[in-house]
């Protein structure tokens, strides 16, 4: 595969609209050109028989069912606020609105 050239990385530097140093563009010429490398490498390795992963280890699911209970007592859940009224939640008024 052929490396990219400080030319290109220009290029696509001018369509993008970033402006970089000369220096930046030989940094990002060698950094980018590792990374196509990369990926060209994976493309070898990747085959019909090697299956497709997004993931190194297999994911499990860790939450509990979703099975119905009855629900906490208003009391309860208003236990720890620091203010409430009419069996809700008080909390200032932040809308000029009534």
């Amino acid at each position: 595969m052929s490396s990219l050239s400080r030319d290109e990385v220009a290029r696509l530097a001018g369509l993008a609209r970033i402006d970089l140093t000369e220096t930046e563009i030989d940094r990002l010429a060698g950094e980018l050109d590792v990374i196509v490398e990369s990926v060209a490498r994976v493309s070898e390795i990747a085959t019909p028989d090697v299956p497709a992963t997004s993931h190194p280890l297999p994911l499990t699911n860790v939450f509990r069912d979703d099975v119905p209970a009855e629900p906490l007592p208003v009391d309860d859940a208003l236990a720890a606020a620091p203010a409430a009224e009419g069996g809700r939640f008080a909390v200032p008024q932040i809308l000029e609105e009534d």
